[in-house]
């Protein structure tokens, strides 16, 4: 059940690709609501299993803009209007950015962009914009279970679960948090 302070009037997915256009997505919800309170940029990709000398361009890059560049470029447009309404940012970054495993560097250092850009995000609108990531294990997903068809996918944390755990940093609950990088991690 979702506590009163955190019924939220409009959720919407964006698609952020434009390095100096603001996702449209954005003025329809000030526009209809008067305001932005938070963004979840729930942004990620993983490719790996290849030794970083033998990792292509293209893959780094692709890595890089999946999941670090989007995120950038929707904080971006987003902080002004998250400054207005002490609003709250929060992100995905994973596990991995704080652990070595062979053959994902290039995910590895683009979560660890996304953690380290979530913190200096909340250093520098302290007092205005909570800005927190969530740092999830592998998640319980139809893909990663194919991908992974032997593991224990009981012991990986849900979507459901990693949702509860954003929603309370958006809440008033948590409004002492800020530059926090909250394991999801499950039972692994």
């Amino acid at each position: 059940m979702i506590p009163h302070s955190l019924m939220l009037t409009a959720f919407t997915s964006i698609v952020v690709t434009s390095r100096t256009k603001p996702p449209s997505a954005r003025y329809s919800i000030i526009d209809d609501h008067g305001r932005l309170d938070a963004l979840c940029t729930l942004i990620g990709a993983w490719r790996g299993g290849t030794n970083l000398d033998q990792t292509g361009v293209d893959e780094f890059e692709f890595l890089m803009d999946v999941n670090l560049k989007t995120m950038f470029l929707a904080a971006k447009h987003a902080i002004p209007h998250l400054r207005e309404s002490d609003g709250n940012l929060v992100s995905i970054s994973a596990r991995a950015s704080l652990e070595d495993d062979e053959g994902d560097g290039p995910y590895r250092a683009a979560k660890a962009g996304v953690r380290l850009l979530t913190e200096t995000i909340a250093e520098k609108n302290l007092g205005n914009v909570r800005a927190n990531a969530v740092m999830p294990s592998i998640i319980d997903t139809s893909e990663n279970r194919k991908m992974l068809p032997d593991s224990d996918h009981d012991d990986w944390p849900t979507p459901d679960e990693i949702a509860r755990v954003i929603l309370f940093l958006c809440s008033d609950a948590a409004n002492v948090t800020s530059s926090a990088a909250v394991p999801v991690y499950g039972d692994i």
